[in-house]
């Protein structure tokens, strides 16, 4: 069985106000000529389809597009859903969809039924909430890896009825040693969010969403990453697909690569330097973050920029440190960092002290609400 692995797609989002539809849509007509072209018996989504859970009206009518195209080629369809969709929505007509071909996953309660294609089930793992499962599922605590294994434990308990069946598993979490990128949500405020690779132990093969660039765990547990840079940090990343070939005697994989609208490039420098440097000619049709070292801010800094490298999006001032001073950026500073810890920087830096354990319990509420309240939506 030959298997297309995908994920992340964030029908909808922008980047830095740059629309991404048209290259969207550009990934979905290379997605449907690689199952062509590849003879691929199934195509699987790991979650973040949509970038949000309310998606735009254009965001579901591609997704649609994209689903009723690989259905004309006579491919199999399965789909979770991750956590920045709605897993009611997505799950609508989910029921109807399986007869055409599709199958959408995004009920936990359904985990441990599989999708059989060929000689090989296939398990759908949507994201995972512990707060939500918590009391359905008698966990034994409030984590991540404490969901995953209960659901994997299920997955287990059905695929032992059916001896010589291959083992396909999609799943939308953050597993231990992933390298994530800036653009992917926090998931640490439902509870500790790294999910060991071990918990996958004994599958043929493991298909995972959340973390937007490509890389393998193991052999048989991957990240396939997002088809398009969503962050700057992610600009050295090589965005496409997996090509999976399950075969009775083992299984094989290939990076299949997706088109490019622009490619990434972040510079750092003075203005002038920016602005003159002929080495950085290569650089003048791409997207640009650029970061000031000036030791004064220039004026319109921005507008000059552009005149040399017109797709410059973001520009930061980071002027030459002086004695004592934090040189690293402010995503550095926050680089694997939760949202409660971040908030009580915050606190910190508006009130000259650091947040007591009231505030934090109140931002802890807060977040937890917030996040709470997406996942029921």
């Amino acid at each position: 069985m030959r298997i297309l692995h995908t994920s992340d797609w964030h029908l909808g989002r922008s980047f830095h106000r740059e629309d991404l539809l048209t290259a969207q849509g550009t990934f979905v007509d290379h997605l449907v000529e690689t199952v062509r072209a590849e003879r691929v018996d199934c195509v699987l989504i790991s979650g973040d389809v949509y970038d949000r859970a309310l998606p735009g009206v254009d965001a579901v009518r591609l997704c649609n597009e994209a689903l009723e195209r690989l259905v004309a080629l006579g491919v199999r369809v399965v789909l979770i859903a991750g956590n920045h969709d709605s897993a009611h929505r997505l799950g609508f007509g989910s029921a109807l969809m399986d007869a055409a071909g599709v199958h959408l996953r995004t009920d936990f309660a359904r985990v441990g039924e599989p999708v059989l294609l060929d000689g090989a089930a296939v398990y759908g793992v949507p994201y995972l909430e512990p707060e939500l499962l918590r009391h359905d599922w008698e966990l034994d605590e409030r984590s991540h890896a404490a969901a995953l294994t209960e659901a994997m434990r299920r997955v287990r308990a059905d695929a032992a009825t059916r001896p010589g069946t291959r083992t396909v598993v999609l799943a939308h979490a953050f597993v231990t040693g992933g390298e994530a990128s800036d653009s992917e949500r926090d998931i640490s405020v439902g509870g500790t969010s790294h999910v060991p690779v071990g918990v996958f132990e004994g599958i043929d093969y493991v298909a995972l969403g959340h973390l937007h660039g490509r890389q393998a765990m193991t052999d048989r547990v991957r990240y396939s990453g997002s088809p398009l840079a969503y962050s700057f940090s992610e600009e050295r990343h090589l965005k496409g697909s997996w090509l999976v070939d399950l075969r009775d005697d083992g299984m094989e994989a290939a990076f299949v690569e997706a088109p490019v609208p622009r490619r990434l490039k972040r510079l750092r420098g003075t203005l002038e330097d920016l602005l003159h440097d002929p080495a950085l000619d290569a650089y003048e049709d791409r997207w640009i973050q650029a970061t000031l070292t000036d030791a004064r801010r220039p004026p319109s800094a921005m507008e000059r920029l552009r005149r040399r490298f017109p797709h410059a999006l973001v520009l930061g001032f980071e002027p030459r440190e002086g004695p004592g001073e934090d040189a690293r950026t402010w995503t550095e500073r926050v680089r694997g960092r939760s949202e409660l810890d971040v908030a009580g920087d915050f606190v910190a830096e508006v009130t000259d002290g650091p947040a007591g354990e009231a505030e934090r319990a109140l931002l802890h509420e807060a977040f937890e609400a917030c996040r709470l309240k997406e996942a029921r939506a």
